[in-house]
């Protein structure tokens, strides 16, 4: 046997008594590592029970946008065009895509709905809610008394407006980080899904259908404000035009009536004003005519405009209660604690073979 083979087999035979070595001193460390799985497995329990439960509030919707200008929108604008009105599209997609899930996550939306009043106690808004759900008071007390003065319902002094925006701020950027996911059921899904997490059942409840239903009445609103414009100009061209043309009739009646018995020599008095009425009521009414089909035809291009929201699903209590298993969270702190201390103890031994050799 050359002295090559020989000098591995020695350093395998080596490695395997070294290796035994290892294992006998980590056997005989046992009551170190029952130490650590004890006090591990301990305090992943204790943890996991002072943690507090967290309610999920969900709500899950379609949406369904309008059809927007349709084949005989062409036909539609022309018409509207004898009366000064632009019936063109209505920006149907304002809030497509990803749009909508940052209108829900937008300053004005989450500020709209924590200054809506309390559901469960009028005396209260959501925002109140939100700062007894966050102690807010109590350090406000602590660090600067003068902000209870502050009173959300109603109109503050000047100077402290600023302050107050910055309070409502932070509760928005707070909120947006910790308490509302907002998106899609899945990525295949045409559901759309709202949740809210809190320690505050009642306040993931109401603030979840507070901010559904301002979001969703101000997406309606702005969807269909354009043809609600447009509607409301041709209903007053179209009032107008009535109202002259009526206007019109009376005054050949009148004037008739005010000519019982006149001179067959001068029918001039009566024939040129009668005409002139006449005649003006007859164009007035192919004005009116038109102008009453351009209405029309607006507001059956609002009903197809107009989004269609229908929730599938909606908070109702008691709500789904998120928290971590006690036993779990507790065998992954004592793994943890007996790993970390297998390190310790290789690192130990490692260091006092260093020091004798």
């Amino acid at each position: 046997m050359s002295s090559t083979n020989c000098a591995e087999m020695i350093t395998l035979k080596d490695l395997i008594f070294k290796l035994q070595d290892w294992i006998k001193y980590l056997l005989s460390k046992w009551y170190f590592f029952l130490i650590a799985i004890l006090v591990g497995g301990g305090i992943g329990y204790y943890y996991a029970k002072s943690q507090k439960i967290i309610y999920t509030a969900s709500t899950t919707f379609v949406l369904e946008s309008g059809d927007g200008a349709s084949s005989g929108g062409g036909q539609m604008a022309g018409l509207a065009a004898l009366a000064g009105v632009n019936l063109g599209n209505t920006g149907g997609g304002i809030f497509q895509g990803d749009n909508l899930f940052e209108l829900y996550k937008s300053r004005k939306m989450i500020e709209a709905t924590l200054l809506l009043p309390s559901v469960s106690d009028s005396s209260l808004l959501i925002l109140d809610r939100y700062f007894n759900m966050t102690n807010a008071r109590e350090r406000w007390k602590e660090h600067n008394p003068a902000l209870l003065n502050i009173d959300f319902k109603s109109t503050i002094p000047v100077a402290l407006v600023r302050t107050r925006d910055s309070i409502i701020q932070r509760a928005v950027q707070d909120i947006n980080k910790n308490n509302l996911v907002v998106g899609k059921l899945d990525k295949k899904s045409a559901l759309f899904k709202v949740d809210v997490n809190s320690t505050d059942e009642v306040f993931s409840k109401e603030f979840n259908e507070a901010l559904v239903a301002e979001v969703n009445e101000f997406y309606v609103k702005t969807k269909t404000k354009k043809s609600l414009d447009n509607i409301a100009i041709l209903q007053h061209k179209t009032d107008s035009v009535r109202a002259v043309m009526n206007g019109n009739i009376t005054m050949s009646a009148v004037t008739i009536d005010a000519t019982p018995n006149l001179n067959p020599t001068r029918q001039a008095q009566r024939l040129i004003p009668t005409q002139r009425s006449q005649f003006s009521a007859e164009t007035n009414k192919v004005i009116l005519s038109q102008l009453m089909q351009n209405l029309e035809m607006s507001k059956m291009a609002l009903l197809k405009e107009s989004p269609l929201i229908q929730k599938v699903d909606e908070p109702v209590f008691p709500l789904m209660v998120e928290r971590s298993s006690a036993l779990i969270t507790g065998v992954i702190f004592a793994f943890v604690f007996a790993f970390l201390t297998f390190i310790f103890l290789v690192i130990k031994k490692w260091y006092n073979e260093i020091i004798k050799n």
